[in-house]
């Protein structure tokens, strides 16, 4: 929706209900219906619609909500984190917390890959936990995944922190005002998994500690007015300015 003029009809974190009219576009040209599922919202004759129960976030000429609660909807190209949790033949069982089950292709972990003497079990084994993208979902099939490409492959270190899926967007932050002050104080490598995950890889046990607090201070009340600052002390509190 960015670069469309809005009329906007809610306040910035105000509570909105699912069907609740959010803003409308001033321009023709959006006479259809269309979801906008990552900011639960979807369009109707120029109008557009809450579709969950939670807080409208407005900055600038955009506008999303975030959702009290959800599960996660996978979507071709996010970044999640899975956990094995059954092993086959040719591939691996990941849970993405979704109501889906998601696939790993051995192929995409092993190289020329042969059943015949390639052991699953031994690359990636129950209860391990890969960053990997998604690379095709639709309504015929589960979520493939991907574990090929840059960062992406099996989590060997670190911390991996679980939030609600909902509460993501609010631990980004408007271009990402949230996500660089928490790595900015903490010194942490951060990863934000799109199913509510989020890896990090902080310089001492401490520091990971101090993250986990904070993102679950944000997972609390996401719609808090003043939240960024309340973070932002707590965390110059924990470990100094």
């Amino acid at each position: 929706m960015r670069d469309l003029k809005l009329k906007v009809y809610v306040a910035d974190r105000q509570i909105v209900r699912p069907g609740d009219t959010l803003a409308e576009i001033e321009e023709d040209g959006n006479q259809g219906f269309k979801r906008l599922p990552e900011k639960h919202v979807y369009l109707v004759n120029n109008k557009i619609y809450s579709d969950a129960y939670g807080v409208a976030s407005v900055s600038e000429n955009d506008i999303a909500v975030i959702p009290f609660n959800t599960v996660y909807y996978p979507r071709r190209d996010d970044v999640v984190i899975g956990v094995i949790e059954g092993i086959g033949i040719t591939a691996w069982e990941v849970n993405i917390r979704s109501p889906y089950k998601a696939y790993l292709n051995a192929s995409d972990a092993i190289e020329n890959f042969n059943p015949l003497y390639h052991d699953l079990k031994s690359y990636l084994d129950v209860g391990d936990m890969v960053l990997a993208k998604i690379v095709a979902f639709d309504r015929t099939r589960d979520p493939l995944l991907t574990i090929r490409g840059k960062g992406l492959g099996k989590i060997i270190e670190g911390i991996v922190i679980e939030v609600k899926p909902s509460r993501i967007p609010r631990i980004i932050g408007k271009k990402g005002s949230m996500f660089n002050l928490l790595t900015t104080k903490t010194g942490c490598d951060i990863t934000v998994a799109q199913n509510g995950f989020i890896w990090a890889k902080c310089p001492d046990e401490y520091r990971g500690e101090v993250l986990t607090q904070a993102i679950k201070i944000i997972e609390e009340k996401p719609h808090a007015r003043g939240l960024t600052e309340e973070v932002k002390q707590f965390l110059e509190q924990k470990l100094g300015g």
